[in-house]
């Protein structure tokens, strides 16, 4: 049940301690900052670590001594009339996931970026805004209202354009980031607009005011109706952040960045803030089944889309960003369903092998001397056994092999979207099928085969150093076993994790008891498991029979292609049309405002206003010429016209 207690009994200790966790990143965004030129790579990269470790620990230590949900106020923050929004952190079951989360996953890439940064010029400026970009998403998940969240919301959304932009000596970089920038902008609008729309309804942002009164109907001068318009600009706010369908073309884009940051948006930060804002608001979502109608059709369509997208990239990073894409489709169909632990459980299993997928991505471009065409790469597990040993754990996982994290999250999202549309589960089964296919297409390209670089590139290949070898151990680990948080009871598991989370959606299960108290049938369940690993091994089978047994390689970009072919090689043309209906019209439009507006009437008026400004100052410097002669004329004609007006007084 989402309660709140404040201020929290017997947990002053504790307030110290939340306050902390994001304050530590935050000291190491400051020093790292201010001594960017002055500390050494490693120094910098020690400091942002572990000052993400201190942050990881505390989560850790109020994760094992949690008992009850309770509010932490700080102090009074927005005090305009009778709107009161005070700066306070909200500590429940789904803040202190989130926490170990980014913190955790957050440390690993930090450690991982001591060694794939270490050649690098500004190496301090980098690990400054990567801590920054962590104490971003921890005010997110703390914040205790929404505008709060809002505020670690744009946060996570310039540092992002700030890293994906570190490399600013090229324009691409530039163009990138300044797309990513933009594109939120937009699904930051709807947000916003919601927030407004959320205070007008229910007089509040407090998450706990808002959803209790959200539950007992208590609208304001609205009806229920206002909720569906809520939920609705929500999601668009959501859609940005989690790039789903229309808003998803920044996400491939940012690439650009370094690959650590790459793994920190992908798999900790940025694309789960959409996830989690409709986790966190799962009462007015529930208050919208149209909504969620949208969202789960949305997200069946995001999935399938950056799929088949991913069957033909050969940049090893865009495939991974597809991925990404197609997997954040995965969570948003079960947000759609219902299934809200079942999405933070793919949440936490997607971080674990997309991270580990990021860094091993970046091991091979790091051995490849940063080559990342995979048509210029094969044979690669012997050079970089570790590499792949780990590669391998995370595409497994992805493709949703048992016993692999990954099986055990899709395989349920699976099954809630089978109880509520046949279709929606043909077109997530499918897409398993396709995702095991591209990330298998993926391992064997890189890894198998003959080497296809340059003789200097062969000569360069070498595995990777400890502090990058250890994270991806680690996170290979918890992508190989951490799905048992979440395990079928069917194959004598235990649901941890939906257990712990139920009472965050207490008000929910209230509002519609029958979403949550399906039972499920064991011999559907079977079949579903059957039917999902059976669509993944075919997936696998046919890329090793086409890239391993056949020997295929993917065509050269001016290579003669068939339309179809053509249509996702070229990722259906959606960036050329964004480009023909939105970027060039307003391109044409800013161009004529400057010259028609701009250059035509306002440069003209302020340039009016100064030419006068100027001739009346030529005209009034006469009078302070320093001539005894012109001062006495000028004092005689004072004296003449005061005078004249005198006397024409009388």
């Amino acid at each position: 049940m989402q309660e709140t207690v404040l201020p929290a009994h017997g947990a002053p200790h504790a307030t110290l301690l939340y306050v902390l966790i994001p304050l530590l990143p935050f000291l190491g965004f400051l020093l790292n900052g201010l001594m960017n030129r002055r500390l050494s790579g490693t120094a910098a990269g020690a400091l942002g670590s572990l000052t993400v470790l201190g942050s990881f620990l505390i989560s850790c230590y109020l994760l094992a001594t949690f008992e009850y949900q309770y509010t932490v106020p700080l102090f009074d923050w927005i005090s305009v009339g009778s709107m009161q929004i005070p700066f306070s952190y909200q500590v429940d079951q789904l803040s202190l996931i989130m926490l170990l989360l980014v913190t955790g996953v957050g440390f690993l890439i930090h450690v991982y970026s001591i060694g794939y940064m270490h050649h690098d010029e500004n190496v301090g400026k980098f690990f400054a805004f990567l801590n920054l970009f962590v104490f971003s998403m921890l005010v997110l998940v703390l914040g205790s209202n929404f505008v709060i969240l809002f505020v670690g919301w744009e946060g996570v959304g310039l540092c992002s354009y700030l890293l994906i932009g570190f490399w600013n000596k090229e324009t691409a970089n530039n163009n990138a980031a300044k797309k990513a920038f933009i594109i939120n902008r937009v699904g930051d609008l709807g947000f916003l607009l919601g927030i407004f729309l959320i205070y007008l309804t229910f007089n509040s942002v407090q998450y706990a005011e808002v959803f209790q009164k959200a539950s007992l109907g208590q609208f304001g001068p609205y009806s229920v109706a206002v909720v569906t318009t809520i939920t609705l600009l929500l999601f668009v706010g959501a859609a940005g952040k989690s790039a789903q369908i229309p808003l998803y073309t920044w996400l491939p884009d940012a690439m650009a960045g370094p690959t650590p940051v790459s793994a920190l948006i992908h798999a900790a930060t940025m694309v789960t803030a959409g996830i989690y804002m409709v986790l966190r608001a799962n009462v007015l979502f529930t208050l919208a089944p149209e909504t969620l109608e949208i969202i789960a059709v949305i997200g069946a369509a995001t999935a399938l889309f950056a799929a088949t997208i991913g069957l033909a990239q050969n940049d090893i990073k865009k495939v991974l960003a597809y991925s990404t894409v197609s997997q954040l489709g995965y969570m948003f169909l079960a947000l759609g369903v219902m299934g809200y632990s079942t999405s933070l459980f793919h949440v936490l299993t997607h971080a674990f092998f997309k991270a580990l997928l990021f860094l091993g991505a970046g091991s091979v471009i790091h051995a490849m001397s940063n080559e990342q065409d995979i048509r210029r790469m094969g044979g690669l597990r012997k050079a970089l056994p570790i590499t792949f040993a780990t590669f391998l754990i995370g595409c497994l996982a992805i493709s949703g092999i048992p016993p692999f994290s990954g099986f055990f999250s899709k395989d349920e999202i699976l099954s809630h979207v089978y109880e509520h549309s046949k279709v929606l589960y043909a077109v997530g089964l499918f897409t398993a099928f396709l995702t095991a296919f591209y990330m298998f297409r993926l391992l064997f390209l890189t890894f198998f085969g003959e080497f296809r670089g340059t003789e200097e590139q062969k000569h360069h290949l070498h595995e990777s150093p400890a502090n990058m070898t250890l994270p991806l151990i680690v996170l290979a680990i918890l992508a190989a076993v951490g799905g048992f948080m979440g395990a079928p009871m069917l194959l004598g598991g235990k649901h941890y994790l939906a257990d712990y989370l139920a009472p965050i959606f207490t008000y929910s299960q209230r509002l519609n008891p029958a979403a949550f108290g399906q039972e499920p049938d064991h011999n559907n369940e079977l079949m579903l498991i059957g039917l999902s690993v059976a669509a993944a091994v075919l997936g696998i089978v046919l890329a090793y029979v086409q890239y391993v047994s056949r020997g295929a390689r993917p065509a050269e970009d001016d290579a003669q292609r068939s339309a179809p072919e053509s249509l996702v090689y070229h990722k259906y043309y959606i960036d050329e049309l964004y480009n023909a209906l939105f970027v060039r019209p307003i391109m044409w439009l800013s161009r004529g405002l400057y010259r028609f507006v701009e250059q035509s009437i306002i440069d003209p008026i302020v340039n009016g206003f100064g030419r006068i400004t100027l001739g009346g100052s030529q005209l009034l410097r006469y009078v302070q010429t320093g001539s005894v002669e012109t001062y006495l004329i000028l004092m005689v004609i004072g004296i003449v016209l005061v005078l004249v007006l005198n006397f024409a007084r009388f």
